[in-house]
């Protein structure tokens, strides 16, 4: 029996943050990071809305942890994010010595996992986690923008 609290919970909890910035115009990438099975942060995209390139889901996500757990490294923390990070994303969680990512959807264009040790080395990867459902939302945003 599958628990409530896996891998796919928390990548549909993502997925909410990711129509959250679908609806407002941004492109829909979503995060949440938890810390012993509960969602300590929420992030979307929000770089047009605030004008600032860095706003990504992962660095508000990040920010936001950061400020709940009253420190700057989330050890025993999980990122869940229905992209594959960036490199400027990807510095980030590396800096952070992040436990544990899971994305959904391949950046095969600007995605950071091409290249070697971007993570910090304690970090664990898992990719693939809906990623049907989360390259769908990406594809049918960029359809409507053609």
């Amino acid at each position: 029996m599958i628990t409530p609290y896996d891998d796919k919970y928390f990548m549909r909890k993502a997925l909410d943050e990711a129509k959250r910035a679908y609806a407002l115009d941004e492109v829909p990438v979503g995060a949440v990071i938890v810390a012993d099975n509960q969602i300590i942060a929420r992030g979307h995209n929000l770089t047009e809305q605030l004008n600032d390139v860095t706003a990504h889901a992962e660095m508000q996500s990040i920010t936001s942890a950061a400020e709940f757990l009253g420190g700057k490294y989330l050890k025993k923390c999980t990122l869940y994010v229905t992209l594959e990070p960036c490199v400027m994303c990807a510095g980030a969680l590396n800096w952070s010595q992040i436990s544990k990512i899971v994305y959904g959807a391949r950046d095969e264009r600007r995605g950071a996992l091409r290249y070697e040790n971007i993570l910090h080395p304690t970090t664990e990867l898992v990719g693939g986690v809906m990623a049907e459902e989360c390259s769908t939302l990406m594809k049918d945003f960029f359809k409507g923008k053609r």
